[in-house]
């Protein structure tokens, strides 16, 4: 089989987010679990958005001239992030995923990123040996969370829709916790609206891009945190990804009707740094 990877087209979207629905269906169903993307449409639409966004290198893998997969990068922020990668389910196993990453990672080393990471799901032996193979290590155990909308509010504490004023104070925020911060991610989220700050005695002390799958949360304290999650209307996706070793805020997820829908698990190569208060990942890190 002849392999080639060249950069991804927006007309490349169709073919490969129906790709990216069959990859992921084909191995949450060989496992028991849901699929992250539940229908053709999702696939299509996620890779849409991607591979338009000068925010996303995305590459297309092509076996024997036919599309076979893709991969994109995060280059949003000084931390770059890998996903979604998906084969086609019928040639998978024969070096596509590899090739697909050695794109994004060669990539990543060319713009002197300060690391890469990536979401991987727990049951997925093969993706877990591949990434560690290439370098990355284990860093957190995750648990998508899901349920209804818990509705809560939390005294000292006011949940707002984030302006773009706010940038500043989250981005100390998460250099503050991380030691890097995320502000293209949150920048794109405030003028999408989806992002939310929570503010205790008048000062930002956490914030979240999205609650939700593919959205990502950084907060001093996990009371703070919890207010964020409290005010969600939803939780968009297959839900939430919750650090288990957070056993404090994994207990109240449980508490307010939050369940586990399946296990992930983030890696990480390159600049890593040991939080230094709460935090949600999003899918990509």
């Amino acid at each position: 089989m002849s392999i080639s990877i060249r950069r991804a087209k927006p007309e490349d979207a169709s073919v490969c987010g129906q790709i990216c629905y069959e990859a992921f269906h084909k191995i949450s169903s060989e496992h028991n679990f849901p699929p992250d993307i539940p229908a053709p449409e999702g696939g299509i639409g996620v890779l849409t958005r991607l591979f338009s966004d000068p925010g996303f290198y995305c590459v297309v893998a092509e076996a024997d001239g036919s599309i076979a997969g893709s991969n994109c990068l995060d280059e949003r922020g000084a931390i770059a992030a890998v996903g979604p990668i998906t084969i086609d389910p019928k040639v998978q196993n024969r070096g596509i995923g590899r090739k697909l990453m050695d794109a994004a990672l060669d990539r990543a080393r060319e713009r002197n990123c300060a690391g890469v990471r990536l979401v991987q799901a727990a049951f997925h032996n093969r993706s877990l040996s591949l990434y560690t193979t290439l370098g990355f290590d284990v860093r957190e155990p995750l648990a998508v969370m899901q349920g209804p909308a818990i509705k809560k509010t939390y005294e000292g504490t006011t949940v707002r829709p984030a302006r773009p004023s706010d940038l500043e104070a989250c981005n100390l925020l998460a250099l503050g916790v991380h030691g890097h911060h995320r502000g293209g991610e949150l920048a794109d989220a405030i003028r999408q609206g989806t992002a939310t700050v929570v503010e205790r005695q008048g000062r930002i002390t956490g914030y979240a891009s999205s609650t939700a799958f593919y959205g990502h949360a950084v907060a001093e304290t996990n009371p703070d945190l919890q207010a964020l999650i409290a005010a969600a209307d939803s939780f968009a996706g297959p839900g939430i990804l919750v650090p288990s070793r957070n056993s404090e805020l994994f207990r109240w997820c449980l508490a307010n009707g939050l369940r586990v829908v399946q296990p992930m698990t983030l890696m990480s190569m390159g600049l890593y740094n040991e939080p230094k208060g709460a935090f949600l990942p999003s899918v990509l890190y």
